[in-house]
Parts: C-alpha cells; sequence; structure tokens
C-alpha cells in the first residue's frame, strides 16, 4: 500500500460534516466523514480518517493524522 504523506480533518461549516484531506504525493483526496457528528472527539475522527484511506487503498498512520476545530 501507498503511504499517504499528509492528512487532516478540518469542519466544513458550510455543509455542516467534516472533511478528510489526504494528499499523496500531488495527489490531494477529499472525502467527508459521513454520520460522524460535529462534537467527536480526535480519535474517532483519526479513525474514520484511517478508514476513508484504507478504502482509498492508501495506510495512514492514525498518529498523524491533524484535527481542526
Amino acid at each position: 500500500m501507498v503511504e499517504v504523506d499528509n492528512a487532516a480533518v478540518t469542519w466544513d461549516a458550510q455543509k455542516k460534516r467534516w472533511v478528510i484531506r489526504l494528499q499523496v504525493g500531488a495527489e490531494v483526496i477529499k472525502r467527508p466523514a459521513l454520520k460522524t457528528a460535529h462534537d467527536a472527539d480526535d480519535d474517532l475522527l483519526r479513525t474514520v480518517a484511517v478508514k476513508i484511506a484504507q478504502d482509498e487503498g492508501y495506510y495512514l498512520n492514525s498518529s498523524t493524522v491533524t484535527v481542526a476545530r
């Protein structure tokens, strides 16, 4: 599996949902974290980011995920 270079989780106030941003080289993949509450804790958000990365075929270490509130 290819490893993700950077990963960030941010709240999209306009769409009222979390957005996972994965960067692999020059490619940036953005996916919504559907059904994840606004007040979700950082550990849950990191777990969701890892799951989305795996679904896309990438490896992501949860300790490298940045959560911006």
